[in-house]
């Protein structure tokens, strides 16, 4: 996990209002591979151990070490990379489910790019530059307007939730989305960009 990172994270028990205070205990490159965060108003504190976060509210049921699929191909992984809109400048993209399957070739396409992915399965995998893992619940343990850009497939948060983490002008790309998502995400401030090919695209209206 990017050391920066750390800074953007907030209490998935307390809310927003309490961003959590970070304990390392190894890290190299600026990437935090062993460690605890903590919440200074509950008290609760959640592991990092080989660069992995649990975030996920008690109680924790024990992670299974089951590996993402293999790599979708260069053609997916540029498709994903131009619907999120963040082909140049630095910044960080959040990948939550089955899309973080994408993690390390979008890391690898973008290299100013930080990539969240935010699926369990990532557990199983090795930590690498540009790529921070961890597991949350359904809220997202993030400061609003965290991310330039969020990805994901269906329902895995509500999309008012994942509009709340991106920055505005930033996108909300959904994979196999659900009957009503356009409605939704446009209740959420969003204007749809895209809706085709069991893909949405929604864009945080800027200020």
């Amino acid at each position: 996990m990017h050391l920066l990172l750390t800074d953007r994270l907030i209490c998935p028990r307390c809310g927003p209002d309490f961003g959590l205070i970070l304990l390392a205990k190894r890290m190299a490159d600026r990437r935090v591979l062993d460690g605890e965060l903590g919440c200074p108003n509950c008290r609760d504190h959640f592991p990092i151990r080989e660069g992995f976060a649990d975030l996920r509210p008690p109680p924790r049921d024990p992670l299974t070490a089951t590996p993402l699929a293999a790599d979708p191909g260069v053609e997916a992984t540029n498709r994903l990379a131009a619907f999120l809109g963040v082909l140049e400048s630095p910044g960080t993209v959040a990948l939550l489910g089955s899309v973080a399957v994408h993690a390390a070739a979008l890391a690898d396409r973008l290299p100013e790019i930080e990539v969240v992915a935010v699926p369990a399965a990532t557990h199983a995998e090795v930590e690498r530059e540009r790529v921070s893992r961890l597991v949350a619940g359904v809220e997202l343990p993030f400061h609003p307007c965290t991310f330039r850009a969020l990805a994901m497939v269906g329902d895995v948060v509500a999309p008012e939730e994942a509009v709340r983490v991106v920055g505005h002008g930033g996108r909300v790309v959904m994979e196999r989305p659900g009957p009503d998502a356009a409605a939704q995400f446009e209740r959420a401030g969003s204007r749809i960009l895209i809706q085709e090919g069991g893909w949405v695209v929604a864009l945080r209206e800027a200020r």
